[in-house]
């Protein structure tokens, strides 16, 4: 199975990123605790989180390789929604969220941004990004235009910046299960779009 590693930002345009050899990142006793750790690490260093979301990534895609209990924590969705959130790490404090997310074939989200950076790494399935762009007006400064569409695919880890809009879809026969890391959300800056209307209002 090849490994693609993506980034997109506020413009909507998905880039390729250099990916690393799954069997360079192979660790003894690597567990969900060292990569927290090491997450923190990194974060602690930098003003603009933003900027180490290579180093982030990187470090996701060691976390999966050696840790097959975070790839196994996953729950069925429900039948009326579509959808399911297991919560992997809770503390007091802890200002990132860490959570595998499952949706039933054929779901979709609605159209977002997170407000935060994140990093998301397909475990099962496939899972369609449209990814979108602002193109504010006078009469609607909410607008948004739609720009690429990307499939991920199993092993697949794609990182999004603050100002990334997107929707994604379950594609496919089976469900698809992701792995999700965002940082701290700022509640002002996560917004819902509606693209019949031109609005955004908060997540």
């Amino acid at each position: 199975m090849k490994h693609r590693d993506w980034h997109v930002n506020g413009d909507g345009q998905y880039q390729t990123c250099k990916s690393v050899r799954a069997w360079d990142l192979l660790r003894d006793n690597y567990r969900l605790y060292r990569f927290l750790t090491e997450l923190e690490d990194i974060l602690n260093e930098v003003e603009d989180q933003t900027s180490r979301l290579p180093e982030i990534q990187m470090l996701v895609r060691q976390l999966l390789v050696n840790s097959y209990w975070v790839q196994s924590q996953y729950s069925a969705p429900c039948p009326k929604t579509g959808t399911s959130v297991l919560l992997l790490y809770d503390e007091l404090g802890f200002p990132l969220t860490l959570q595998t997310a499952t949706f039933a074939p054929g779901t979709k989200s609605n159209i977002h941004n997170h407000g935060t950076w994140g990093v998301v790494a397909v475990l099962k399935g496939q899972e369609k990004n449209t990814f979108w762009h602002r193109n504010a007006s006078r009469e609607f400064p909410d607008k948004i235009e739609q720009t690429e569409e990307l499939t991920l695919l199993p092993g697949d880890i794609i990182s999004f910046t603050p100002d990334a809009i997107h929707c994604v879809e379950a594609v496919g026969d089976e469900p698809t299960v992701t792995f999700n890391l965002y940082g701290e959300t700022d509640p002002k800056q996560r917004f819902e779009y509606n693209i019949l209307t031109h609005t955004a209002k908060k997540f």
